[in-house]
């Protein structure tokens, strides 16, 4: 398992490249968390004495890799979870789809209860759960493995949203079992621990100056990503 890599940081922000398998924050497990992890990164690098402060402001499901960005100051950390509630901060992602969206661009509405026993999600009638939005593109279809390259805008946060609104279509994420994923293949494309979705980008602005912070990450290389050229996957403009 790769470790976390740092992308940006300053005073106030730190941002870093969560590798699959990690947690966001620590849980009753043994898997190791990025929370945890820049906490000792910084106190080493830095030769802090005591606790380190790091505020978590949201968070990436466990078999998912990306960009997330923490709080070194609380400022930093209430005004990015300020951001966050009123869907300033833009989070944008890739995903291996199984099969063929259609229409290959468009806009996905439901709403979404989760059983947090099971800790599954499942699209519901309207009024019984929490509405979720995203916006999605394909890029490309590999007609030899039958899957799509897909770029994802969030236009809210719910738990397991994507995963969750692309498999209650037909099209769950290549290797995300929990939501139908049916892909069989003896080089296991995603690993024992992961699945083909990737934090790709992410927008927010500055806390405590008047600038906007627009990261964006290289996607993984390994299978199913290998099947579609880098080409296919233009930086933002």
């Amino acid at each position: 398992m790769h470790e976390p890599e740092v992308l940006y940081e300053d005073n106030h922000v730190i941002v870093a490249i969560k590798p699959a398998g990690y947690l966001s924050q620590a849980d009753s497990s043994d898997s190791p968390d990025m929370l945890s992890w820049l906490k000792t990164d910084l106190k080493e690098r830095y030769q802090k004495p005591g606790e380190v402060f790091l505020g978590l402001v949201h968070r990436l499901d466990q078999p998912v890799s990306g960009i997330m960005v923490f709080a070194k100051t609380s400022k930093a950390a209430a005004r990015l979870s300020e951001q966050i509630r009123n869907h300033q901060l833009g989070k944008y992602y890739l995903a291996v789809v199984e099969h063929r969206p259609v229409p290959e661009q468009g806009c996905l509405e439901d709403y979404l209860l989760k059983d947090k026993s099971q800790n599954q999600v499942a699209v519901c009638t309207p009024g019984k759960g929490q509405y979720a939005m995203l916006n999605y593109t394909v890029l490309a279809f590999d007609l030899e493995h039958n899957c799509s390259l897909v770029r994802i805008e969030l236009g809210t946060g719910r738990s397991h949203q994507i995963r969750v609104q692309f498999a209650s279509r037909g099209w769950p994420l290549v290797g995300d079992r929990r939501y139908g994923s049916r892909v069989q293949s003896n080089k296991k494309p995603t690993g024992e621990n992961q699945l083909a979705l990737f934090a790709e980008r992410l927008t927010f602005k500055h806390p405590t100056r008047d600038e906007i912070i627009d990261l964006l990450a290289p996607r993984p290389l390994n299978e199913p990503w290998s099947y579609f050229s880098a080409t296919t996957s233009p930086a933002f403009l």
